[in-house]
C-alpha cells in the first residue's frame, strides 16, 4: 500500500501529533510520542503497542527507507512519510534522527508489583524535571531493580525528554504510579525495608545493610524527601558529602546508592 506523503503544516494527522508534545493531551488520548530509532526499536521489543511511525526521508538513505516501510508495515503500523520541514516541527529534538512513533500508554499497576526472591525497589518522590525522571529509570534499569514507584508525579512519566532520557529503560523496568500513602502501604505489605535517602541523615549508605528486601526513597531536586517519608521511612542513610557541594543530581545519588546495593547482593 502506497504511504501517504504529507508536506503541509496544516494536516489534521501532523496537528495530532503535535498536540502529543502536551501532557494534557497525551492523558486524554492515553497516547505518547517516541522518537528516537533506539527509543523506537526498544518499545517495541518490550511488547509497547505503536500504532503509527513517521518519518523523513531525508534521513534515511534509500535502502533503508525501503527496509523502515516493510518493516513496521509488517507490524501493522501505519507508515506517513513527511517532508523534513514538517518532520522537525513535530520532532522534540535539536537533533532528530527522522523517525517518530505513536504508542499506546501502557498502565501498571500497584498491585502487579513485581517481586523476586529479594524484591529491590526504588521510590522517587515528586520528581520535576522529566530528563531526571529519565535517567532515574535508567540507572534503575542498569542496577536490576524489581520496580520503580514513582509517588507524587510532578514530571510526566510519558514526556518525550523521559523517554530520551531513559534510552528506552522506561519501557523495560516496571514503573508504577501513585500518591505516597498508596505507594508506602503497598511496600509495607510486602515487608519490605524502607530506606529514605536524605542529607538529614546520619548512617552512611555503605553501614547499611542492603542484602534485604529493600525500598530506596529519593527525594524531590529542590526540597528533598517530605517529611512524610522521613518520619515514616523505616532508616535513614546519606552519602556523605566532601566539598563545598552539599548535595548530588538526585540521579547521581541514586546510583550511588542502587550499586552499593548491588555489590552488597553479590558479595559471596
Amino acid at each position: 500500500m502506497e504511504q501517504l506523503y504529507i508536506r503541509s503544516f496544516q494536516n489534521p494527522k501532523v496537528k495530532a501529533l503535535v498536540r502529543l508534545k502536551e501532557s494534557r493531551e497525551r492523558r486524554r488520548k492515553g497516547r505518547f510520542i517516541i522518537e528516537g530509532r533506539r527509543e523506537l526499536s526498544r518499545a517495541m521489543d518490550c511488547g509497547i503497542t505503536v500504532e503509527q511511525v513517521y518519518y523523513a526521508p531525508e534521513y534515511f538513505g534509500e535502502n533503508e527507507e525501503v527496509e523502515l516501510g516493510m518493516r513496521f508495515s509488517d507490524f501493522g503500523m501505519e507508515v506517513i512519510r513527511l517532508s523534513q520541514a514538517v518532520f522537525e516541527k513535530c520532532s522534540y529534538r535539536k537533533s532528530p534522527d527522522g523517525l517518530i512513533g505513536i504508542g499506546q500508554e501502557r498502565s501498571q499497576s500497584l498491585d502487579n508489583l513485581p517481586q523476586s526472591g529479594c524484591p529491590f525497589y526504588l521510590v522517587v518522590e515528586s520528581i520535576e524535571k522529566p530528563g531526571n525522571l529519565g535517567a532515574l529509570i535508567r540507572t534503575a534499569d542498569a542496577a536490576g531493580v524489581d520496580a520503580v514507584l514513582v509517588a507524587d508525579p510532578v514530571a510526566d512519566l510519558y514526556n518525550p525528554n523521559v523517554i530520551r532520557a531513559s534510552q528506552g529503560s522506561v519501557f523495560r523496568v516496571f514503573v508504577t504510579v501513585g500518591d505516597r500513602d498508596a505507594c508506602f502501604n503497598k511496600l509495607e505489605s510486602l515487608d519490605v525495608r524502607i530506606l529514605t535517602v536524605s542529607p538529614k541523615s546520619r548512617i552512611h549508605y555503605w553501614n547499611a545493610d542492603l542484602r534485604q528486601p529493600i525500598a530506596l526513597v529519593m527525594g524531590s531536586e529542590k526540597e528533598g524527601l517530605s517529611e512524610f517519608w522521613l518520619e515514616n521511612g523505616g532508616l535513614g542513610i546519606t552519602i556523605p558529602m566532601v566539598g563545598i557541594s552539599d548535595s548530588l543530581n538526585v540521579s547521581a545519588a541514586a546510583a550511588i546508592v542502587l550499586f552499593e546495593a548491588v555489590k552488597q547482593r553479590n558479595v559471596r
